[in-house]
């Protein structure tokens, strides 16, 4: 039995909400597309760590299918922009300042992260982001990828997958 660690991430078969099932449309059309979804703010810490990360995930898996998509939660979108000035995103944006996708999705954290599979079911969900989990955070794009190659991907993964949760949330502040 082939048990794969990915620190922080939690497999989503009972704890995904329904609504997840379908993407919402302000994502756009997806179908057929891993998704990377990121909820980040312009006073997140992780965040600001992330993006390199994020950017580098899309330019290495865009032809494979990934989507990146970062969804900033801001108020403001002055502060939005600010943050992206200094921190360049490579990925789509959107802007949620009302936070309706950050409800849809029942965010707890900044930055919260989803994956999605082709369908649109949530496969798995992330609080926060740690440097040292980036090898668990990839290990995750690419099973999800071989998955939707092999249409195999569905919720909750592979029963001889492992995964937990580590740390709970972060609020952006402690990291």
């Amino acid at each position: 039995m082939r048990t794969i660690r990915l620190f922080g991430w939690l497999v989503l078969a009972a704890l995904a909400p329904a609504a997840h099932a379908e993407v919402p449309a302000a994502l756009g059309d997806l179908h057929g597309k891993i998704v990377w979804v990121d909820f980040w703010a312009s006073w997140c810490a992780p965040c600001r760590r992330s993006f390199p990360w994020l950017n580098e995930m899309q330019r290495k898996y865009a032809a494979d299918g990934l989507e990146i998509i970062g969804v900033n939660v801001d108020k403001d979108r002055k502060e939005a922009d600010a943050f992206l000035a200094e921190t360049p995103a490579q990925f789509a944006l959107r802007f949620d300042p009302n936070g309706d996708l950050a409800k849809a999705f029942d965010v707890q954290a900044m930055p919260s992260s989803y994956v999605l599979d082709a369908e649109g079911h949530v496969l798995a969900r992330h609080f926060g982001f740690r440097l040292e989990d980036r090898a668990a955070y990839e290990e995750a794009i690419r099973s999800a990828l071989a998955a939707a190659g092999s249409g195999t991907a569905r919720p909750g993964g592979d029963e001889n997958q492992s995964a937990r949760r580590s740390g709970g949330k972060n609020d952006g502040r402690s990291e």
